[in-house]
Order: structure tokens, then sequence, then C-alpha cells
């Protein structure tokens, strides 16, 4: 690999030093295992393993999320008396750009198991200078006053991420907004960090870099096409 530039450097430690992003894979666990493991190109062979360590990783997102939601003291019946409990107080709303974020978004559902969902068509059209994005399906409930959650498994460019949430906020303002994602590039945590200063983002990792192509360096690949095949 190429040293990094200044600039991608000065981005990555940026983007670890801010406060609203919190880093899952920052401390040695199980997950860091299940993000080696997407990575690795021969365990890609087996699609069923790419979807399952991904919704592996949601599950753990979802966990550490929960720890900033709002809890309802509770005194639940038991056989053989009562016990005071903490319950989440409402289900967030899990909105998921697709289709690579299919099994990312499974994970959270696992979770937060009466959750509404929430889901965007989003995709780079090919061929311009620049990133482009085109967002031409939508369908979402009310999110007004709602936590918001917004997952999809790679935060390169964070183009379409910033796209999906302004087009999703005609069903409502959140009041609590946070963004999850496996991989990010230090400059798509650089922009997403600036066009929605309201969110948290939730990341497994942050890697070097962000290619010509706005394809994150070292990354794992295409996780749509590494999920469900490749498409034409």
């Amino acid at each position: 690999m190429d040293p990094l530039t200044p600039t991608a450097a000065d981005s990555l430690a940026a983007a670890a030093a801010n406060p609203r992003v919190r880093v899952v894979c920052a401390q040695p666990s199980i997950a860091n295992h299940f993000l080696a493991e997407l990575r690795d190109v021969e365990v890609q062979k087996d699609s069923l393993r790419f979807r399952r360590n991904l919704q592996r990783l949601g599950e753990i997102t979802a966990y550490n999320i929960s720890s900033q939601l709002s809890y309802t003291d509770k005194t639940v019946r038991t056989p053989l008396g009562e016990s005071s409990s903490k319950q989440l107080h409402d289900f967030p709303v899990l909105a998921t750009v697709l289709r690579a974020g299919l099994p990312f978004h499974q994970g959270f559902l696992n979770y937060f198991d009466q959750s509404p969902s929430a889901f965007a068509a989003a995709y780079r059209i090919e061929g311009t200078a620049q990133v482009q994005v085109q967002v031409d399906y939508l369908s979402a409930p009310s999110l007004d006053e709602r936590v918001l959650i917004l997952v999809d498994p790679m935060l390169a460019s964070g183009k379409s991420l910033v796209q999906t949430y302004r087009a999703m906020l005609r069903f409502g303002t959140p009041r609590q907004v946070h963004i999850a994602a496996v991989i990010a590039s230090p400059q798509g945590v650089a922009y997403v960090t600036r066009e929605i200063p309201e969110a948290t983002l939730w990341l497994a990792a942050i890697d070097d870099d962000l290619n010509a192509q706005a394809y994150i360096v070292p990354g794992l690949g295409d996780a749509g096409d590494l999920s469900y095949g490749s498409k034409l």
C-alpha cells in the first residue's frame, strides 16, 4: 500500500478524534474477528458467511447504540414475585440503503425487534467526473420526534448517506440521529459529520483513504455484490 498522503492522514486523525464518531473495533473484541472475515478474500467466497458477518456486526453496533437511548422503569411479575427493570422507552426507526444494507439492517432488527423500518434506493451515477448519487425510492414511517438509525455498510464519500437522510426528512424531523457503517473512509466521515452535525456515527473501522474512484482503501470490495452476487 502506498504511504498516506498528508491530506488523508490528517483526515484520518480528525475522524478518529471526533467525539461524535464511535469506533466499535477500536478495542479488541469479537467484532474485530467478524470484520477480519468480511475483508478476507478467501472467506468472501462464501456469501452466506459474508451476510452473516454483516448481520453480527449490526447486532454488536445495535447493542452499543442502545446505551444512548431512553429507558423507562418497569416492574415485571415473575413466577416467584416481582422484579424492577428498565425497558426501552420507544424503539428506533431503522433506515437502510438498499441493497448492501439489508444484512447489516437485519442485525439491528434482531435486537430492535419492534422497530419500524425505512428503506431507500440510492446509487452512484457512473461516468461522471465527481461522485453523484441518485435516490429514486423511499419508504418510511413518520420520523417526527423518533430516534432514527440510518445504516449502510460502507461509508465511502458519504454522499449517498447524506442525500438519503435529507430525502427522509420529508417524513418528519427525528429527535435523535445515529448513522452506522461497518467501514468508513476518513473523507466520508468528515463529509457526513459536516453535513449532518446532529448525528452520531458508529463505525466498526475507519480505513486509510478513498481512492480516485471513491472506493475505500483497503476496504473490502462491493458489499452488495459479495452479499448477493455480481450485478450487470
